[in-house]
């Protein structure tokens, strides 16, 4: 579980005690699940602790409120500079980070017209998402009873704290059935992605994910997998993926910021391949930690240095 042991949090322009973080119960957040927010991690590197791909997380925050009708009052430049402050305010070290754009007090209908829009950003130690073995031996998985909302209905592509409850039942069932993690299903049938992650196949040596139009939200680890596993000579295809393939698979892993690049070993209690992790997985992981950890050269630009803050924004113009 996440560990709120830092000192101080980002609102709306302040750094406050973490004791004094607080909005108002009848925030119309609270009650409508009016926000959309982020989870970025900051890494650290032998040059010092670095943002990994801050720039797509803040690009993705901000269309997130578009698509949700939120006025976040603050311009991209800003989002960046404020995250970047925040860790170096509570210390510099590597931290997961999560920026919180949500509506607050004034009315409490469901007409969110003239109430307030705030801003925060916090830092968590926060260790692997789904326990400290689960990227070495992988985890347990169970396609849930609850599927992704239809393209019509909530807007998948935005990361919104509606969208969540949505995830909270597919871990809850997951969890209560004995499953470290759910699979959700999109509401025509086919694989959509983990409660908070993304998901890959291998089959013959070929990755295999979900496209956007099966309500996953766009990841931005998925991307990064994406990138690394061409890099690597790797065929990927995004594509429509029936249920059982889940079954039939080599190799099955989520991705996401929090989880990383997490093994499934077992689904609906059937063994994927040998029901180790694969090849291709641990390939994949070795690439992605040799970045994020800075042992290999950052030829993408993925990594934001939180020193200087002049480099940082040419970085992120670059990046862009």
């Amino acid at each position: 579980m996440a560990r709120e042991s830092k000192p101080v949090i980002w609102m709306n322009g302040t750094l406050v005690p973490y004791d004094d973080a607080k909005i108002h119960v009848l925030s119309h957040v609270v009650h409508y699940g009016s926000s959309a927010f982020e989870g970025i991690r900051a890494y650290a590197t032998p040059k010092g602790t670095a943002i990994f791909r801050l720039d797509l997380h803040v690009q993705r925050l901000i269309d997130s409120c578009k698509i949700a009708r939120i006025d976040v009052t603050y311009t991209y430049q800003q989002l960046m500079d404020a995250t970047i402050e925040t860790v170096r305010a509570n210390g510099g070290i590597a931290c997961y980070i999560r920026p919180v754009v949500y509506r607050g007090h004034k009315t409490l209908g469901v007409n969110p017209t003239g109430v307030p829009v705030d801003v925060a950003i916090a830092t968590l130690d926060w260790g692997k998402y789904l326990g400290k073995d689960a990227l070495d031996h992988g985890i347990a998985c169970k396609v849930s009873s609850w599927r992704r909302a239809a393209p019509d209905t909530f807007p998948s592509m935005a990361k919104t704290g509606a969208n969540y409850m949505n995830s909270q039942l597919v871990k809850l069932e997951a969890i209560t059935d004995g499953y470290q993690e759910g699979i959700a299903l999109d509401s025509f049938g086919f694989i959509a992605e983990g409660s908070g992650e993304n998901i890959f196949l291998v089959r013959n040596g070929v990755l295999h994910t979900p496209t956007i139009g099966s309500a996953i939200l766009p990841g931005i680890t998925r991307d990064t997998v994406m990138t690394l596993a061409r890099d690597l000579g790797m065929e990927v295809r995004e594509e429509q993926i029936p249920r059982e393939c889940l079954y039939i698979s080599d190799e099955v892993f989520l991705t996401g910021t929090a989880a990383e690049i997490t093994p499934i070993t077992t689904i609906d209690r059937l063994p994927v391949g040998n029901a180790k992790v694969g090849p291709v997985t641990r390939r994949l992981q070795e690439a992605f930690f040799d970045v994020i950890e800075g042992r290999t050269r950052d030829r993408y630009g993925w990594l934001f240095p939180i020193t200087a803050r002049a480099k940082v924004h040419r970085a992120a113009k670059k990046a862009r």
